[in-house]
C-alpha cells in the first residue's frame, strides 16, 4: 500500500479525521456552514485518521473533557459528556470508520451525511457507535431522513469487511508527515490544513486534564471552501 495521500478531486475537500475527535466535529461543522453561506458546491471526502491506532483505546475521560473544552467555541453542536453506563462507551470506532468508507463508496453525499450522523450520535446522544447494531440503526435514520443510502449494501459491506482495507490504507498514510493529525483537510492543489482556525493547549495530563482553546477563527474554513470551490465564489 502506498504511503502517499490519495489525490483530491477538484471541488472537493479531503478530510482526515477520527470520529471521536471533537476538533474534527467542529471543523466539519464550520466547513458546512461556510459552504452553505457561500453557496458553493464543495464536496467532502472522508478519510480515517484512527487515533486509537496511535494511542490505544479511546478513554472516556479524554472525550468528556474535550466535549466541555471544545464545546465552548461551538455550543450549537449540543455537546454532551458520556451519559450512558461506562460499559457501553465506544473505546474503538474502527468498525464505524469502515462503515463511513462503505457509505462513501455509494456516494460522497451519503458518506458525508452518515459521518455527521455518527458524530452526532456519539457527541450528543451518547450512543455506542462501536457496535454494529448502533451503526446500522444510524444508517437507517440517515436513509429515512432522505439521504440516498442503501443500508442493505452497507450491511453487506460491513459483514464482508469490504472496506477494512481502506481503513488500513488510510492508517499507513496517516503515519507520515503528510497528515499531521485529526483533523487534516487537503485540497486538490496539494495544500493541507491541520485543525484549521483553532489553536489549543492541553492543561494537565492528556485524557486527565482538559483542552484550552487559545484562539479560534471560523473564517479559516470559509477560506478553505473558497479555495476548494470549482468556480470562484464571493462572500
Amino acid at each position: 500500500m502506498t504511503t502517499q495521500p490519495p489525490p483530491v478531486a477538484p471541488g472537493t475537500v479531503q478530510v482526515w479525521s477520527d470520529l471521536l475527535c471533537p476538533f474534527a466535529h467542529v471543523a466539519l461543522h464550520r466547513l458546512r456552514q461556510a459552504r452553505d453561506r457561500l453557496g458553493v458546491p464543495v464536496a467532502v471526502e472522508h478519510r480515517t485518521f484512527a487515533l486509537e491506532l496511535f494511542n490505544g483505546p479511546h478513554p472516556r475521560r479524554g472525550t468528556d473533557t474535550e466535549a466541555v473544552g471544545v464545546g465552548q467555541v461551538a455550543p450549537e453542536l449540543d455537546w454532551r459528556v458520556w451519559a450512558e453506563p461506562d460499559d457501553r462507551y465506544p473505546h474503538t470506532v474502527l468498525l464505524a470508520a469502515e462503515a463511513v468508507h462503505a457509505a462513501q463508496a455509494q456516494s460522497l453525499a451519503a458518506g458525508e451525511a452518515f459521518d455527521l450522523a455518527l458524530r452526532r450520535a456519539f457527541w450528543t446522544q451518547s450512543r455506542s457507535i462501536a457496535h454494529r447494531a448502533v451503526i446500522l440503526d444510524v444508517a437507517a435514520e440517515v436513509r429515512d431522513a432522505g439521504t440516498e443510502l442503501d443500508v442493505a449494501a452497507l450491511t453487506h459491506a460491513l459483514d464482508t469487511g469490504a472496506h477494512r482495507r481502506d481503513v488500513t490504507a488510510d492508517h499507513i498514510v496517516a503515519q507520515t508527515d503528510a497528515i499531521p493529525g485529526s483533523p487534516t483537510l487537503r485540497l486538490a492543489d496539494g495544500t493541507a490544513f491541520s485543525n484549521p482556525g483553532i489553536t489549543v493547549e492541553w492543561a494537565g495530563p492528556w485524557a486527565a486534564g482538559y483542552p484550552v482553546i487559545t484562539s479560534h477563527d471560523p473564517e479559516a474554513l470559509a477560506d478553505i471552501v473558497r479555495t476548494a470551490a470549482p468556480v470562484a465564489a464571493g462572500t
